[in-house]
Order: structure tokens, then C-alpha cells, then sequence
């Protein structure tokens, strides 16, 4: 069935209800694998895709640029990147800063072959900059045309309530949307940022729904991991897979058993099933792995099924162990 569309928070843009993520593009993902993903995530009703400047160093985007170009896809897509980290040696070639921004808009704009970025979003809060001058700039670009809307990623709730209070103090541009973290691991947004983003009409838009691949369903206990992937046996980036993890995601395929669906199937269909939440981002590196993603719109996620998982992972609390696997950028959360 062709994937269902969402309007993107309080604008009229309709984004469907997967995003697909190009974390992947030149990072296990090449031209040609890249060329058919894109083209069956077009071909079933995906229309919205995310990016971000410092992926494999901009890589990436020019590997997604090529591939619209190629396929003759970008008016298909409502394209999304994002800016913030460092792409160079200078003092100025990282933060949130007009220079920053305005520049390396200039370099996404060419690497991606596009007159325009649809949602360019801040990939993560920049303590050392006003957020008044963030976004200045982003009001200079919506007014160029060179980008169409403003969002952000990584954003605590009260930094989101403040930049809304300066966008409309200093009539500059309003962030529509955020990228947080969530998943079947770590449902911490609940306590604040999904409710917030509700009450101003934000998109919510989450990264790793699967956890990095670990609720992808591939990691079992006691057995080697598939070759390729993210995890070792039982590390990853040297730290060990914690029990408490395991526990939780046996308990949570023996729901998706039940279901007669795959744990990432499921998982995905649980985030995509959240109050607030307008569409998660699926980075998958074949197009094996879109077509499993594919099924979860069609999964319902039961009000049995989700008192069962509530009671695996109680609303808005996270597996804290699942921080000792991943890393600093998520430590803050």
C-alpha cells in the first residue's frame, strides 16, 4: 500500500509518514544501491528525505544530489538538511553563527544540485551563539528563497519555547519542526518535548527509531552479529551489551512474534503510532531493508500491545544502559 502523507507541523507541506534518512550515502550505501532505494521510496509515495552537511563530510548529500539528478526526482521530494558542525579547520567553519550558516547553505545548495532546501534545520543547539542571530540568518534565506523553512534537531523542549519567544519578539523566522531521539529504548521526549511541540504545532520528527539497528531484530544473544553490521558480538564502540538490554528486546520480540512481524517492523510501527509524532526517519543502507521498513505503516499498534510495551519500557523513561553504547551527542539527553 503507498505510504499515507502528514502535514508538516502548522504549514500546509504534506510529508509522508516515513522520512528516509541519507546518513548512510557514501557510508555503506553506493550510487547504485542509493539509485534504488530512492526510486522505491518515490514509487510507493515517499516524498519527504533528510540529510545533513556533515555526513561522511558532505559526501553524502552530493551522493543524494546525483541520484535526484539522475532519477529526475527532486520536485518529488520536500528535501531537508541540516547545519551546525564542523566542515573545516577554521574558527568559523562550525556553530550556528550567520556567517556558519550562510556559507555552508551555499555548499549544501551545490553538493545537492537544487536551487533551494526545503527544511534546513540546526543539527544540534549552539550554547556559544544567540539564538536571535541563528535565527536571523534563516530569515535572510527564507526571504532569498534559497530556503523555504526553518527547524532544528537535538533541541531540549525549553530551548524550542525559546527560540519561538525570540522569533516572535524579533518578527524573524519560526522553527516548524525538531529532530529528536526516540525509539522502544529511550521514550524520554515524552516527558516534556512531545507535549510542547503539540501545544505549538511543531513537527516531531525522530531519528533512530530502531536504536542504532538494535531494535532492528538481527542481534541475539549468544550468536555471532551479521557480518556488516553496526554491532559487534556483543560491543559496540567497545562498550558490552548490557543485560538489561537484552531483556528488553526479547520481551519485545515476543511481542513482535505474536504479531507475526519483525522487531524493527514493529518498533517503527510503535514510533510512527505516537501522539505528536509526524514521521520517523528510517536509514536504511539496502533496499532489502526499505522494503521491511515499508510494512510498518500497515502494523496497528493495539491498545493491548501498547500496554504490553509500557510495561517493558514505562512512558518516558529510557534503558540507561543503552547510553554506555552510544555516544556523547546522546549523553546529553
Amino acid at each position: 500500500m503507498p505510504l499515507k502523507h502528514r502535514a508538516l507541523g502548522r504549514t500546509a507541506v504534506q510529508v509522508s509518514e516515513l522520512c528516509f534518512g541519507t546518513m548512510n550515502f557514501n557510508d555503506g550505501t553506493d550510487d547504485v544501491e542509493a539509485e534504488r532505494i530512492v526510486a522505491r521510496f518515490a514509487e510507493v509515495g515517499g516524498n519527504f528525505i533528510d540529510s545533513a552537511n556533515i555526513y561522511s563530510a558532505g559526501k553524502s548529500e552530493a551522493m543524494l544530489g546525483r541520484v535526484l539528478t539522475k532519477l529526475q526526482l527532486r520536485s518529488q521530494f520536500v528535501l531537508a538538511t541540516k547545519v551546525r558542525g564542523r566542515m573545516g579547520d577554521g574558527p568559523n567553519d562550525v556553530g550556528t553563527s550567520r556567517l556558519h550558516i550562510l556559507t555552508q547553505v551555499e555548499h549544501s545548495l551545490k553538493r545537492l544540485q537544487t536551487d533551494r532546501i526545503d527544511l534546513l534545520q540546526i543539527h544540534h543547539p549552539d550554547p556559544h551563539v544567540p539564538i536571535d542571530e541563528t535565527l536571523g540568518a534563516f530569515e535572510s534565506l527564507i526571504s532569498s528563497g534559497k530556503v523555504l523553512y526553518a527547524g532544528c534537531s537535538n533541541f531540549p523542549a525549553w530551548t524550542i519555547v525559546e527560540s519561538l519567544w525570540a522569533s516572535k519578539e524579533n518578527r524573524l523566522a519560526r522553527f516548524i519542526s525538531e529532530q529528536p531521539p526516540y525509539n522502544l529504548l529511550d521514550r524520554r521526549i515524552e516527558r516534556d518535548l512531545l507535549p510542547m511541540a503539540q501545544t505549538y504545532g511543531l513537527a516531531i520528527i525522530p531519528w533512530g527509531p530502531l536504536a542504532g539497528g538494535m531494535l532492528s531484530g538481527k542481534y541475539k544473544r549468544d550468536a555471532e552479529a551479521p557480518a556488516g553490521s553496526r554491532y559487534t558480538n556483543d560491543r559496540y564502540r567497545g562498550a558490552p551489551i548490557a543485560e538489561s538490554i537484552w531483556q528488553v528486546l526479547e520481551a519485545l520480540e515476543n511481542i513482535a512474534h505474536q504479531k507475526e512481524v519483525t522487531l524493527s517492523q514493529l518498533a517503527l510501527a510503535w514510533v510512527l503510532s505516537r501522539p505528536g509524532v509526524t514521521c520517523p526517519i528510517i536509514g536504511v543502507r539496502t533496499a532489502d531493508q526499505l522494503e521491511d521498513n515499508l510494512q510498518a505503516p500497515q502494523i496497528e499498534i493495539t491498545v493491548e500491545d501498547a500496554a504490553a510495551i509500557d510495561k517493558i519500557i514505562p512512558p518516558g523513561t529510557f534503558v540507561k544502559d543503552y547510553y554506555g553504547m552510544r555516544n556523547a551527542t546522546l549523553a546529553r539527553w
